[in-house]
């Protein structure tokens, strides 16, 4: 099994921010002339990359490639940061999910390689002709783990707690995926065009964290005013 350095630290920090979020259950309702926080996650440092080399099963996993740390575009925008408030106990109800969402083992990838999602089911699927063996962590403890040895092959299964889950597969090493499970609904994950948007904001001043996995998270402090935008530009920089 592949051990990511990064993974530790990001799980860490993202719990023990979320800890304090957690003492009490989130209390979901209607908001009344509340604001919106919108912005620009961007990164200006070098772009790390690690050489990928599928080492079985290439008629499926494909040929050596590289990957980067950190998905950042030609106008520094980056790609799949996540950007959530923290300790918000009370504010909008969460959108609606007609569905679980899912994580696909996918050419040998992780389809999402990021996801942000509300604490709740899951569904792992395997699109692939081989065996994967998904395997999530919150930190070095299992989150879930299982064989999926068939084509098509889907298995429900649950993440109950806020956190960073760290996903891999145990047949091929090199598979690395990243959720990011919520405890409140003010959160975002960024596009290709380092873009976000969190709205219906009771107005107030709180803690703004943008994480990702390279970098690790990048804390400040934001007001919301009721009725009214607040923009962001949120530069990442790895610690």
């Amino acid at each position: 099994m592949k051990v990511n350095v990064f993974a530790t630290i990001v799980s860490v920090v993202f719990l023990a921010a979320a800890s304090s979020a957690t003492t009490q259950a989130y209390e979901a309702g209607s908001v009344a002339n509340g604001g919106s926080i919108a912005g620009k996650v961007i990164y200006n440092g070098d772009v790390p990359t690690e050489k990928v080399i599928p080492t079985k099963d290439v008629e499926t996993c494909g040929q050596p490639y590289e990957r980067a740390l950190i998905e950042v575009g030609s106008d520094k925008s980056v790609q799949n940061a996540v950007v959530y408030l923290v300790d918000i106990a009370k504010g909008k109800a969460w959108p609606p999910q007609p569905k679980p969402p899912e994580l696909d083992n996918l050419k040998c990838r992780f389809v999402p390689e990021v996801s942000a999602i509300h604490a709740g089911p899951l569904v792992v699927v395997n699109s692939d002709p081989v065996l994967h063996n998904t395997h999530g962590y919150y930190g070095k403890r299992t989150a879930f783990n299982m064989a999926l040895p068939n084509k098509d092959q889907r298995i429900p299964t649950s993440l109950d707690r806020s956190g960073t889950v760290r996903v891999d597969c145990d047949a091929h090493g090199w598979m690395l995926g990243w959720i990011y499970v919520m405890d409140n609904p003010y959160y975002a994950l960024t596009g290709a065009d380092g873009k976000f948007s969190i709205t219906d904001v009771p107005p107030g001043t709180y803690k703004l964290i943008a994480l990702q996995s390279y970098t690790g998270p990048t804390e400040q402090t934001v007001k919301v005013e009721s009725g009214k935008p607040t923009n962001l530009t949120i530069e990442l920089k790895k610690k």
